[in-house]
């Protein structure tokens, strides 16, 4: 017999200390989404289920005897900590569901200065650790503009990438061993090594899983020197992207490895360099850091690069400092944004994706008159590319339409889902990936088979090989039957 929402929360509330399981309506609301449907929240009108409770879980045992019960029940379970997806990831589409939160799994278990290397709880921010972590001369080398909210199981469970990839890499350069829970309860733990080859990758189950495959509670993540004084940055104005690709690639292949190496289209590059770049200018910029010798060759490595393209002029470097140091988003730019949405009921988005060398510009070029001619209402379409690759790079395409006779709870279908339709399907079509580092979400779902192709039985393996009753957060990455 199914068991009914009631008959989950009375479960749960034996399991579980009764302060653990939150059943206020509330809540419960917005919890129902996540930044996938952020409308819905700043305008408090959902139109998702609800799930049953929200479980607030304060150790291993705690996610363990809750996915046990509902690997036995066929209740469907998401995981959250930080809240910050962006694809539909956290979406309740049953009302037959538990969110279980691990903001409360929030200890750092260990800084390991000597082995470069720190063991922490899935609920501990990033910004919390990178903080600890800097006390001691030590960063994380993970900076995305979440930092200062996303939390550490979260960032594992995207496969998320920051700021600094191009020196550092993505999450997945970072994640040493881990601990999880897999439906039905087991514990299972990755342990911390430099490298070993025993097999796959098992990391790589865990990494960007996103909560279809398990619950992961504890991570430990390489650290690296921090030496902010070597910081040199870079900055030049150019006039089209096709130009602006060549400079990122010519670097790369040349072996530099900036922290950061990024190219704005004039359109994304006003909103953040109207100060000092003519309306038409196009803007590629780096950062170089490390030990003082790596910093200043880099620095110098690249500047004889962009030397070779004279339509390249330099900026101040003091100008790039300044915009860099203003770029992550904490808690007050968000409810800035969510007021400034609510007053003017202009929404901005952005979706990224990847390709090789080859074919980069030409996706630009194709997704941005599409946008302009398919989409009604858009005040500002630009892109900006800023995590790059030896074999090519991102593009984050950015957004902002004005909701015309439209009600907020029907933004994606009228303005959202046609735009990522766009950027998927000539993405697809030119040979890219369809996204870089949001993760697939329920969001763009739709379109993984065409994203994986042959690939995609070794997909649908793995789900049914770890979550053989399709328990674990249905419809993300797998799309629902």
């Amino acid at each position: 017999m199914t068991i009914t929402r009631d008959g989950i929360v009375e479960h749960l509330q034996q399991l579980l200390a009764a302060d653990q399981v939150v059943t206020d309506p509330e809540v419960l609301q917005r919890s129902s989404v996540d930044n996938f449907r952020k409308l819905q929240n700043i305008f408090g009108v959902y139109t998702l289920p609800s799930p049953a409770a929200v479980v607030m879980a304060r150790s291993t045992d705690d996610v363990a005897k809750v996915l046990a019960f509902a690997d036995a029940n066929g209740v469907n379970v998401v995981a959250r900590t930080g809240g910050t997806a962006t694809e539909g990831g956290l979406e309740i589409h049953d009302d037959r569901s538990i969110v279980v939160d691990g903001s409360g799994l929030d200890q750092i278990v260990k800084i390991d200065a000597y082995n470069m290397q720190a063991t922490v709880q899935c609920g501990v921010p990033l910004q919390r650790l990178e903080d600890e972590v800097r006390k001691v001369g030590l960063t994380t080398g993970h900076s995305p503009q979440s930092k200062p909210i996303a939390s550490m199981g979260g960032l594992v469970a995207t496969r998320s990438i920051g700021q600094f990839s191009t020196l550092y890499g993505g999450i997945e350069d970072m994640v040493v061993g881990c601990e999880v829970v897999f439906p039905g309860g087991q514990v299972s733990r990755i342990k911390n090594v430099p490298r070993r080859a025993a097999g796959p990758d098992i990391r790589h189950i865990v990494i960007g899983n996103e909560g279809a495959l398990c619950y992961i509670t504890e991570v430990t993540v390489k650290l690296f020197p921090y030496l902010p004084e070597n910081n040199i940055f870079l900055g030049w104005t150019l006039k089209n992207m096709k130009e602006g690709f060549e400079v990122l690639r010519e670097v790369m292949v040349a072996g530099y490895k900036p922290s950061v190496a990024r190219l704005y289209d004039f359109e994304d590059g006003q909103l953040h360099f109207s100060h000092f770049a003519q309306p038409d200018d196009c803007i590629v910029l780096f950062m170089a850091e490390g030990n003082a010798g790596i910093s200043t060759a880099t620095a110098e490595g690249i500047r004889e690069i962009v030397a070779k393209h004279p339509n390249c002029v330099p900026v101040e470097s003091q100008l790039i400092s300044d915009w860099f140091d203003d770029l992550v988003w904490g808690p007050d730019k968000v409810t800035r944004e969510d007021n400034r949405i609510f007053t003017t009921r202009n929404v901005n988005r952005t979706t990224e994706i990847s390709a090789d060398w080859s074919s980069i510009n030409e996706i630009y070029d194709a997704v941005i008159p599409r946008i302009r001619a398919e989409i009604k209402g858009i005040t500002l379409l630009g892109g900006h590319s800023s995590h790059s690759y030896i074999n090519g790079t991102n593009m984050y395409f950015n957004y902002f339409y004005d909701l015309i006779d439209c009600e907020p709870e029907e933004e994606n279908d009228k303005y959202y889902w046609p735009i990522i339709k766009i950027i998927c399907e000539e993405t697809l079509r030119l040979g890219g990936s369809i996204v870089h580092h949001h993760g697939i979400g329920k969001a763009r779902a739709p379109w993984v088979r065409d994203e994986y192709g042959t690939s995609y039985p070794m997909l649908e393996a793995l789900k049914h090989a770890f979550d053989p009753n399709g328990v674990m957060n249905i419809g993300t990455i797998i799309p629902r039957a």
